[in-house]
């Protein structure tokens, strides 16, 4: 098997006296779906923000393509192809559409290829390019996330990290943005989801860890994870 595009091992984090993540570990392949499931407040959210470096890791070690990456600063990780679509999609409101994919490629330099990329937007979120000249904050909620992803993807991502992509939105857009999500990997993009809906999560991915109270409890294949009765009964209401 090929090295890891992304490992932590051992990684411990939190919010003051509040400890969030207490040792986790875990591997994310390249062409990889890999999902981190559990409970509200059990940390998935604060594993993605500890990779980015927003939460301060307190021990352990993360590695993004054979390079540890703890002290990188935020701002550089897009530059090393590593994105993050946070949690609550967090779009600019007052820029348009367009703007607002502009702003994904804020470090590249290669214009024609910014605007192919801008028009790819258009074609993998039709909805958005019908909306270009529009502000973020007047789209849907659901169409707020379509830019977010699209946002992301203009940094050319090799490691993408969704970060509860369904959150508020209605069945039939949820359906629409994992589809997207799958024709994202298919494409190349490697992609680690923090998902609430865990059977949606684990029907996306190919594996999946189960984070409990900041510590991953089980890791499978996400089918096997799928078939246990104790997984079915905790997290998909059997």
């Amino acid at each position: 098997m090929s090295e890891p595009i992304l490992e932590l091992e051992d990684v411990h984090a939190g919010y003051g006296s509040i400890k969030a993540l207490k040792g986790i570990s875990l591997k994310v392949y390249p062409g990889e779906i890999v999902t981190i499931i559990g409970a509200n407040g059990a940390g998935k959210s604060t594993t993605l923000m500890t990779i980015c470096n927003i939460v301060k890791a307190e021990k352990g070690r993360i590695v993004y393509q054979g390079q540890l990456i703890n002290k990188v600063l935020s701002a550089k990780l897009p530059t090393m192809g590593l994105c993050q679509v946070p949690e609550g999609r967090r779009i600019f409101p007052r820029l348009t559409v367009k703007e607002n994919l502009r702003l994904g490629a804020f470090f590249r330099n290669d214009t024609n290829q910014i605007m192919k990329d801008i028009e790819y937007s258009y074609d993998l979120f039709p909805i958005l390019g019908e909306r270009r000249n529009q502000e973020g904050g007047t789209l849907s909620g659901g169409e707020q996330q379509m830019l977010a992803i699209a946002r992301a993807l203009m940094a050319r991502p090799r490691l993408l990290l969704l970060d509860e992509p369904s959150l508020g939105l209605a069945p039939l857009i949820v359906q629409q943005i994992f589809d997207i999500i799958k024709k994202i990997n298919k494409e190349g993009t490697t992609i680690l989801l923090v998902e609430q809906n865990a059977n949606l999560a684990l029907q996306t991915a190919g594996r999946g860890y189960v984070v409990e109270t900041g510590k991953i409890t089980l890791e499978d294949d996400a089918r096997a994870l799928l078939s246990n009765p104790k997984i079915r009964e905790a997290y998909l209401g059997e």
